[in-house]
């Protein structure tokens, strides 16, 4: 008898996990989490994401946080494409940008999900509960890498 396949995780359940796992952590402005996840997500929607990039904007900081294994992704009932663009979005530790920004546009369908998380990321309201050098250095860097992506400042 041969095994039946796991049938993929739904957007919903997709949602669920990424809001379970990241339970307890808090962005730099001491936000939920969970609320950057949304609207990294929400953001892909809104630009025309496919639900695999809305999967993948629901989990794209989850291997790098260690909120999940990187055996956990490639085991997860998710399509390969969720996957990959999750892997393209994970920022190695001391991987140059330049690198990192040529994987993401060598992988289909993640600039989109970098483009919402950096949309979301540079949101003045965001970083204006910031203190002014870490703002400034978050800003700089935001700038530097939408202009390894080809995308236009906002």
């Amino acid at each position: 008898m041969t095994q039946r396949q796991q049938q993929p995780l739904t957007l919903i359940e997709v949602e669920a996990l990424a809001r379970s796992v990241h339970e307890g952590q808090t962005d730099k402005a001491g936000r939920p989490y969970a609320e950057h996840l949304a609207a990294v997500a929400e953001g892909v929607r809104v630009r025309g994401g496919s639900p695999e990039q809305q999967a993948a904007a629901w989990l794209h900081d989850a291997v790098e946080d260690h909120a999940l294994s990187h055996e956990w992704l490639e085991s997860a009932a998710l399509p390969q494409s969720v996957k990959d663009m999750v892997l393209a979005v994970t920022k190695r530790a001391g991987e140059p940008l330049e690198v990192y920004a040529a994987r993401i546009l060598a992988t289909p369908g993640a600039l989109l999900v970098k483009e919402a998380d950096l949309a979301h990321n540079a949101d003045p309201v965001r970083l204006s509960v910031l203190d002014g050098p870490t703002r400034d250095r978050l800003s700089a860097k935001y700038a530097y890498v939408r202009s390894l992506l080809g995308l236009p400042t906002p």
